[in-house]
């Protein structure tokens, strides 16, 4: 079987491991850089020289808009295109997740943050709140706000970033990471960066000992967005967990057996269609 990385990073751990078991496994692995060329993305795969599966780990337009094509000549591709461009999205993320009753914080988009320095964007309530960039990639705006003048000057620094403003979670001071291949759940702890108990206290993580209601619902996330490769960051609000944040392929780094899992998504049939926008 021939499968396809798309990426910038061939040397990422999870995807180099990947493809030592495939190789291993007398399968034959390629990388491609969307990115590279000037071209149409289109372009950097002839049609009588396709591989049987494309992992798309780029997420910029140029490897969107390859998926797209790829998928329009009925290669397999995951995660799909509408999917990962999806999971870009913070205020269609958040709209998905509401529709669907997935715990999420309360969100609102402004089309520029400059649009909170006018009364009738900027809430005069409701703080601390996170400000985040709507539009996920890398060195985007992650931000907590503790009152209007705050947001007055996080707008005078991002005035035309559109954001997204979302309700602060107090947390356990814990950031549960769950990545999710082929219905495989792993897990890992990082402290949360914002949230924590005043006190510095945090209390022991779950990751040891995860509630089988959160392993549920980082699962029923992945169905919802027609996900195979993802990550849920969970927070534990009083005991029950809070979605903050989905990612589409991430940058899985860690867990034992992570890249075993990844090869056998690579080889495996194909399921039902994903999320179409």
């Amino acid at each position: 079987m021939r499968v396809c990385v798309l990426t910038d990073k061939p040397d990422h751990p999870l995807l180099a491991a990947a493809a030592s078991a495939l190789t291993e496994a007398e399968h034959r692995v390629m990388f491609l850089n969307p990115d590279a060329g000037t071209g149409s993305p289109s372009q950097l795969v002839a049609p009588g020289d396709l591989a049987d599966v494309y992992l798309l780990k780029a997420h910029t337009p140029r490897a969107l808009a390859l998926a797209r094509s790829l998928e329009g000549l009925g290669v397999r591709v995951v995660n799909s295109a509408a999917a990962t461009e999806l999971c870009q999205d913070r205020s269609r993320i958040a709209a998905v997740a509401e529709g669907a009753g997935l715990p999420m914080p309360r969100t609102r988009t402004l089309d520029a943050l400059s649009e909170a320095r006018h009364g009738s964007e900027l809430p005069e309530s409701g703080y601390p709140l996170m400000v985040k960039s709507r539009h996920s990639r890398r060195a985007d705006l992650v931000a907590r706000v503790d009152g209007p003048a705050g947001l007055r000057d996080l707008a005078a620094e991002w005035s035309d970033e559109p954001v997204v403003l979302q309700e602060f979670v107090a947390n356990s001071g814990w950031d549960h990471k769950l990545w999710v291949i082929a219905g495989e759940v792993f897990a890992a702890v990082r402290p949360a960066p914002v949230g924590a108990p005043p006190d510095g206290a945090r209390p022991a993580p779950l990751v040891r000992d995860l509630p089988q209601t959160w392993t549920r619902l980082a699962l029923r996330t992945g169905d919802v967005f027609g996900l195979d490769v993802y990550g849920v960051d969970l927070l534990d609000r009083e005991g029950e967990p809070v979605v903050v944040d989905i990612n589409a392929f991430p940058g899985i780094r860690g867990p034992k057996g992570a890249p075993e899992a990844l090869a056998a998504l690579a080889l495996r049939l194909p399921g039902p269609p994903a999320y179409e926008a």
